[in-house]
């Protein structure tokens, strides 16, 4: 069984984008190489037809991934999100208790997580430990450094 997705609907955009981009562009470009390398001779000997071949099917594979991401996408509708409790899409700033630090993250699917952004991906451990969680809620949350706390201060959408 195909696994679903959440998305907002920029992350589905930006999907459908990055595929009609690997049709329309990428698929004809590799076509391209591939024949020009056949037309160089012996195809048994020829490193330039087997590399363009290899970064073929790694775009289609790529292509397939993309195309039953977006099959299996359902979009988020922003106004079901509900600011009380910790869920995809919350914006949620915690503290770790033990150094009264502060952070700032917004809880995506795993296709539109970018830490740059403060977006990370609800498949992550931090993410985990933070789902269902409420204000002044504390998570044991276990982190490559071991176990950390985190105490939620705001949630928001």
């Amino acid at each position: 069984m195909a696994k679903i997705t959440y998305l907002t609907d920029e992350g589905l955009k930006k999907l459908n984008d990055e595929l009609d981009h690997l049709i329309a562009v990428e698929r004809p470009n590799i076509s391209k190489q591939i024949a020009e390398a056949r037309e160089k001779g012996d195809l048994s000997e020829n490193a330039e037809y087997d590399a363009a071949k290899e970064a073929q099917g790694l775009l289609e594979l790529k292509i397939s991934k993309l195309q039953d991401l977006i099959k299996n996408a359902r979009v988020i509708d922003k106004s079901q999100i509900q600011s009380d409790i910790v869920q995809i899409l919350s914006k949620v700033t915690i503290q770790n208790v033990k150094t009264k630090m502060k952070m700032t993250y917004t809880l995506v699917a795993e296709s539109e997580a970018n830490l740059k952004e403060g977006k990370i991906s609800v498949e992550t451990p931090i993410a985990k430990g933070l789902m269902g969680k409420k204000v002044g809620d504390t998570a044991k949350i276990k982190i490559p450094a071991g176990e950390a706390e985190f105490k939620i201060i705001d949630i928001s959408i």
